[in-house]
């Protein structure tokens, strides 16, 4: 299926959780607090201890400045939630007034909100407000392709932990803005067994040797015996299988998820009945192999979840500008 150029026109979908899910990040103080402290870094970087140059030789100290964030192309918009940190943090007499909302698409030429104060101020918040919504707005523009792809099916689009160090919180935000759902944030949240953790035992000498289902049972194990729990639920426990035999084998453990890795879509198919004859309360999640030209018949399968790490590591920046108005 080729991918869809054009972006529904739409605020960000409503993300309801299922049955076993992860915390799915708003923008609350915990991502503010992320987002402060890669602010910190990226004002140092750029105006260091002498401040923007260029901008104190030509602009008069009390000119007043008022400028438009305009999209330079089709997206969806993420970020603006953190806007008003870098203002306060450049001048705090500037002022942002949102057009939209984060998670609204937009078409070139829209104004997507308006900075207003010193145009000292506006100046120097011009890249560091443009890079952090060029690239927030780049993930969520991608995830809205990849969920408007698999529209009409059950099947839900899901992230990954491969993002930018530090920013993780913040590039799983502008995936819900799209759209899409959030994986485990961390290794904190929940067990994921995957094809390492049990070929660790059959290479390295001393360490435990698992089948599937015995890894299951015992990462349960683990979790009542060190009272884990997450937003007052039990631990997910997920597993990762790269074949049938191997999902046959760990069903009647039942984890929680089961992620089936680079199978084909007669595959996926298959294991969606395997699944539906034992336990239809396993969730089943297809990864690998996942693009925007095989993400619909991935879908169709009948699979309940399909993660790609391609929504926050090959997402390209939305072009955003900056016009006096």
């Amino acid at each position: 299926m080729a991918p869809n150029t054009q972006i529904e026109k739409k605020t960000r979908f409503e993300v309801s959780p299922l049955k076993h899910d992860f915390q799915q990040i708003d923008w609350d103080e915990q991502l503010q607090s992320d987002w402060g402290e890669i602010l910190q870094l990226a004002i140092n970087e750029d105006l260091a201890h002498a401040g923007d140059l260029t901008t104190a030789a030509l602009v008069p100290e009390d000119a007043p400045g008022r400028a438009a964030i305009v999209a330079r192309q089709s997206g969806v918009i993420a970020g603006l939630a953190g806007v008003p940190a870098i203002l306060a943090a450049i001048d705090h007499r500037l002022h942002l007034n949102p057009k939209i909302d984060d998670g609204h698409a937009v078409e070139p030429g829209d104004t997507v909100a308006v900075l207003e104060g010193p145009a000292r101020g506006i100046l120097m918040a011009e890249r560091l407000t443009l890079n952090l919504l060029g690239r927030m707005s780049g993930i969520a523009t991608l995830t809205r392709r990849y969920v408007e792809a698999t529209s009409g099916t059950n099947a839900r689009i899901y992230d990954t932990r491969k993002t930018t160090p530090g920013w993780r919180r913040l590039e799983k935000y502008a995936v819900r803005c799209g759209g899409g759902y959030n994986h485990r944030t961390g290794l904190f949240e929940a067990v994921l067994i995957k094809d390492n953790h049990l070929a660790l035992g059959a290479t390295v000498p001393g360490a435990a040797r698992f089948t599937p289902a015995e890894a299951v049972e015992r990462t349960r194990q683990y979790a009542v015996e060190h009272g884990l729990a997450t937003s007052g639920k039990s631990t997910i426990v997920e597993i990762e299988v790269d074949t049938l035999e191997q999902l046959d084998e760990v069903l009647p453990a039942a984890p929680d998820i089961v992620l089936l890795d680079n199978m084909s879509t007669d595959e996926l198919r298959a294991a969606v009945s395997r699944r539906n004859a034992v336990n239809p309360e396993i969730d089943l999640e297809a990864s690998g192999g996942v693009n925007l030209d095989t993400v619909a018949a991935i879908a169709r399968t009948g699979v309940d979840r399909i993660s790609v790490g391609a929504l926050t590591h090959s997402a390209v920046c939305l072009d955003l500008g900056l016009d006096w108005l």
